[in-house]
């Protein structure tokens, strides 16, 4: 126990953070009632002056704390470190990218899961007391499936973990995919906007198109080449963050990640030399960082993506262009997509007859400038319907005003 006034600088990480999270931070030994206590009699000092509970820091304020406070058994006892094999050590070691006083950035193989759960027994949350030295535990701020390879972003310090985690829920970090697909998109550059919920009776752990009460997701994609018919390499940048999201937005339309047979089925597998992983990449993460400059970090492929980019003919070079900064989402058009949502709801309620597509369509749009919402991806010119421009009958000109019953419904679902 001390019994000495301490005096504290308040660091970097802890910019912006309250008072009371600051003790439970670096002095977790002292309980929230002797915080207060002294905060209550001007014990506690920043810069000086007193303070509360709330009081909120700034980088480069000292703090002073009175002595004691200490009470066994009250405060919470630091996560016990687990002692790592050599081997575990030599596994956290090679998949370092970078590393700094604020972050580790790793390139996760396939097959090695992000955090525990049900007979796992290794997974990178419990290979991170590899990095812990004599400093606090590195922790997650973000996660990637066991399956998918790539850039991942471990905090060193609760301050740049807060930071950190604020740029991911904010949609400011920019995360860049790539990915193999079968089949190639017949829009090589478009915006997937479907929204997804947990798939019933599969404990959570599996995802699905849900236009009903999904919530809404986005994904920007970029066709970079293509191996004739049979397969692509797309880049993907996710604008928002559900789980499973790129891998259910591809299968959705007909181009399932190759290697996915959870979301694509058979279908997802291609013949031939090409392996039976799965082809998803966290290629590159472009994140703010609590010093000032941007941390950007490319991750290179693993070996099983690389040999079937060799055997499709693709070139990395290709795509190392970042893509354009997609379209905004406007207020007008969400009241446009409400507005043909709601009219879309009242024909099916008038007793919509005509067959829906078989594949879900949601809202996929190019994201070309020119940028006209399209209906179906995959849809061609000469495709049955096509000589019907704006879902009237031929000879009959468009006119203004509601539909009289009983005339031709839209194809296909939005």
């Amino acid at each position: 126990m001390s019994d000495t006034v301490r005096q504290f600088t308040v660091g970097h990480d802890d910019d912006g953070v309250r008072l009371d999270r600051w003790f439970k931070r670096h002095l977790p030994q002292v309980g929230f009632a002797m915080v207060s206590r002294w905060a209550r009699t001007g014990q506690i000092r920043v810069d000086g002056k007193r303070a509360d509970v709330d009081t909120r820091l700034a980088a480069g304020q000292v703090l002073r704390v009175p002595p004691g406070g200490e009470s066994k058994g009250t405060g919470k006892s630091a996560r016990p470190r687990r002692e790592l094999t050599e081997e575990e050590i030599d596994l956290a070691d090679s998949m370092v990218l970078t590393q700094d006083r604020a972050a580790i950035v790793l390139n996760k193989p396939p097959g090695l899961a992000t955090q525990g759960g049900s007979g796992m027994k290794q997974h990178v949350d419990g290979l991170l007391d590899a990095f812990a030295n004599d400093g606090p535990r590195p922790r997650l701020v973000h996660r990637l499936d066991k399956d998918t390879s790539g850039v991942l972003l471990i905090a060193r310090t609760p301050g740049s973990a807060a930071f950190f985690s604020k740029r991911f829920s904010g949609r400011s970090a920019k995360k860049i995919y790539w990915a193999l697909v079968v089949g190639v998109p017949s829009i090589s550059d478009g915006m997937i906007e479907l929204p997804l919920a947990k798939q019933p009776g599969t404990g959570g752990e599996k995802m699905h198109v849900d236009e009903e009460d999904g919530q809404p997701a986005r994904t920007r994609y970029r066709v970079l080449d293509r191996a004739g018919n049979r397969a692509a390499w797309v880049e993907l940048h996710p604008l928002t963050g559900r789980t499973h999201q790129l891998r259910v937005h591809m299968a959705a339309i007909g181009h399932p990640i190759v290697g996915d047979g959870k979301y694509g089925g058979q279908d997802a597998f291609l013949s031939g030399t090409i392996s039976r992983k799965m082809h998803l990449h966290a290629r590159r993460l472009i994140i703010d960082h609590p010093d000032g400059a941007p941390l950007n970090v490319t991750a290179p492929l693993p070996e099983h993506f690389a040999n079937s980019m060799a055997n499709l003919g693709f070139d990395e070079a290709d795509g190392a262009e970042l893509p354009p900064a997609p379209p905004e989402f406007t207020k007008a058009d969400e009241k446009r997509a409400a507005k043909a949502h709601a009219k879309e709801y009242r024909k099916e309620r008038r007793g919509e007859r005509r067959k829906r597509s078989d594949s879900p369509s949601g809202r996929v749009r190019s994201s070309k400038p020119a940028g006209k919402p399209l209906g179906k991806t995959g849809g061609k010119p000469g495709a049955k319907g096509a000589g019907k421009p704006g879902g009237k009958p031929s000879g009959r000109p468009a006119r203004p005003g509601p539909r009289k019953p009983g005339g031709p419904r839209p194809s296909g679902r939005r």
